[in-house]
């Protein structure tokens, strides 16, 4: 059972009341926002909740047990709150939501209704809807490992170990051209080989895209320059000169763990692992049985 503060609870119990909404979110970098439904702004829990924002909230339904619950948030944009480039560009994909009931009179009386986590992001001219998702959607999420000859460790992490945050793994550079959403020339990488970036990332230092990092599909190297083709297409695009950082990318196989990272004791694969073709396989007259081990 929620328990609200003394004050708010007396508040409550009177005929008339003076309360309102707030929420506060936080992005995964660390940016701290407030935004209440009341017509002028409000401070509490050491955040001030903003009321220039046109936000309303749609009716929350929670249910016992794991089941995930979720609610709407509506609002408008504004340069001084959430702007249409950072919704696009994912800068608040799985920020935390925070709700608050609070006395507008008396700020100091507030409780907080719920936690969630920031969904599907829904654009309609210069107005928004994102819907919020309750901490049980995460027990959707794939757990685990994935037990295959490839490794499913992300390289430079934890697991990985390799450290991939310095020459000839990490480059820095300018963007050349932008010949598309998905089509970038990149100059100042050095003498990198075609495919030595393919499946790297590329974060963007300075621009509109600053601070956004993309997987990058192929690389091709021409005439000095590096010609990166991405997985996905950019939902804003940058401008030439903007500086990027790309790393080096890896196709998860041994041979590549082994010969370009030399990090093959530490491969997070099973690259002798039977395939189906020994699941399925039987003693015959042509196969050597001679006990020798299948690894070589």
């Amino acid at each position: 059972m929620r328990q609200f503060p003394d004050g708010l609870t007396a508040h409550l119990d009177q005929t008339a009341t003076t309360v309102c909404h707030a929420w506060r979110l936080t992005r995964t970098d660390g940016v701290v926002m407030g935004f209440t439904e009341h017509d002028r702004d409000l401070e509490f829990a050491g955040t001030l909740f903003s009321a220039a924002t046109g936000f309303r909230a749609s009716e929350v339904q929670s249910g016992l047990g794991l089941e995930a619950d979720a609610a709407d948030v509506a609002g408008a944009f504004s340069d001084a709150a959430i702007s249409a480039d950072d919704l696009a560009l994912g800068r608040y994909d799985g920020a935390r939501v925070e709700a608050f009931l609070v006395n507008w009179q008396n700020p100091n009386d507030h409780a907080r209704l719920w936690i969630r986590e920031l969904g599907e992001v829904r654009m309609a001219g210069p107005a928004f809807a994102v819907e919020l998702r309750s901490l049980a959607a995460r027990l959707d999420r794939p757990q685990g490992r994935l037990y295959g000859r490839r490794c499913d460790a992300g390289l430079g992490d934890a697991r990985c170990g390799k450290n991939i945050a310095a020459p000839p793994f990490r480059l820095e550079g300018a963007l050349a051209a932008v010949s598309g959403d998905t089509a970038l020339t990149v100059s100042g990488l050095g003498d990198r080989p075609s495919g030595w970036f393919s499946n790297g990332r590329l974060r963007f230092l300075t621009g509109l895209l600053s601070g956004l990092t993309v997987d990058i599909s192929a690389h091709r190297s021409e005439a000095g320059v590096a010609r990166l083709e991405l997985w996905t297409p950019l939902a804003r695009l940058p401008s030439a000169g903007d500086a990027v950082a790309v790393t080096a990318g890896c196709d998860k196989g041994f041979e590549t763990c082994r010969t370009r990272f030399h990090n093959s004791l530490n491969f997070q694969g099973f690259p002798y692992l039977p395939g189906s073709d020994f699941a399925y396989g039987y003693a015959d007259a042509d196969t050597v049985h001679d006990g020798r081990p299948v690894v070589p």
